[in-house]
């Protein structure tokens, strides 16, 4: 089934053989990439991110080739488009409001995306896509679970049953799922062959300079990832970094547990004042907050040189805040209480 979703050009695509392809140890004398001989980084990094991966699979219990690392879940979401898609024929189906990146992606690979708005709840109706699902040329379905910029996690039902319904690739995101106490969907890529599952060190990892994001799926989707990913697609730099945070999962933990200690503090302050109107739902380290006047907020505090992000566009007068420091949260409400 997975060979009649992917791209004719990317089954028949003869990968670029890096140097390192053809010779993986790690000691000698290496004459065969044209590096310069000298430097700390001068030579070019491990195409495969082996270290990492092995990391990763004893921490998230995945095996190693069910693993792929990108620069930034970003680079996986475009290499799902180039695979899996045909520009100007094939579509891709999002729940708005949603993360902008799966619309820019789609626009870069001339992939024309279709829209369905989420419930009242930020939900997914299944009325919604009973008549969708089975749609000509519709290969991807994107999920982001916990999503941005609501925060809240799909219903399991309704996941399942577009993962049952659906032959084409359902791709969820979950950038945000560490801050969740929701099961992982990594967990189903043994039962379907069809389930990317994206996530990230960008977030609870603390790592968004490195720019390394992963994805978990089938083997033969996998080895679509490193067929068509640039050579060497993460820095040396990069996934040293990330390494050492792995290394150090204790610090993961206890700053995963004073973010998750102040998100509960900050959501009680902030609903105490009169222009919070609600705070929606969240499994992430952000609130989508409904106030009296977004624009105005948003404005207000960036003279105080406070960042928060209006959403405005996307939900009517609200406002999305990430849990920051105790210090940081508390310069927020104190600001916010001078309106």
């Amino acid at each position: 089934m997975l060979n009649k979703l992917v791209r004719k050009n990317i089954l028949k695509l003869v990968p670029y053989s890096s140097a390192r392809d053809e010779y993986k140890g790690e000691n000698g004398v290496f004459l065969d990439a044209n590096e310069n001989p000298y430097g700390i980084i001068n030579r070019y990094p491990d195409p495969y991110q082996t270290e990492l991966k092995n990391k990763i699979s004893k921490l998230k219990n995945i095996a190693y080739e069910n693993i792929f690392i990108g620069n930034g879940s970003d680079e996986i979401i475009d290499l799902v488009f180039r695979i899996f898609c045909e520009p100007a024929i094939d579509k891709a189906l999002i729940f708005t409001p949603t993360y902008g990146m799966y619309k820019v992606a789609a626009d870069i690979n001339d992939i024309e995306i279709l829209k369905i708005p989420l419930n009242s709840d930020f939900d997914i109706d299944k009325s919604s896509v009973l008549n969708i699902l089975n749609l000509h040329n519709l290969k991807l379905i994107f999920l982001c679970s916990p999503n941005n910029p609501t925060g809240n996690s799909y219903s399991p039902k309704i996941v399942e049953f577009i993962l049952k319904n659906f032959k084409g690739i359902v791709f969820i995101d979950e950038a945000y799922v560490d801050f969740s106490a929701k099961e992982s969907w990594k967990e189903k890529i043994n039962i379907y062959n069809n389930l990317i599952v994206s996530q990230t060190f960008s977030k609870a990892f603390g790592s968004a300079g490195a720019r390394v994001g992963m994805a978990f799926a089938d083997k033969k989707i996998i080895e679509l990832f490193n067929k068509v990913k640039p050579p060497y697609n993460v820095s040396t730099v990069n996934q040293k970094v990330v390494a050492k945070t792995l290394d150090n999962i204790l610090d993961y933990e206890k700053n995963k547990l004073l973010i998750l200690s102040e998100k509960e503090r900050l959501k009680k302050e902030l609903l105490k004042l009169n222009l919070v109107k609600k705070i929606y739902n969240s499994d992430a380290n952000f609130f989508l907050v409904e106030v009296e006047n977004a624009d105005f907020l948003y404005n207000y505090l960036i003279k105080k040189q406070i960042i928060i992000r209006n959403r405005s566009s996307l939900v009517k007068n609200c406002v999305r805040i990430t849990v920051g420091t105790k210090e940081e949260n508390n310069k927020l409400l104190l600001e916010m209480k001078q309106i």
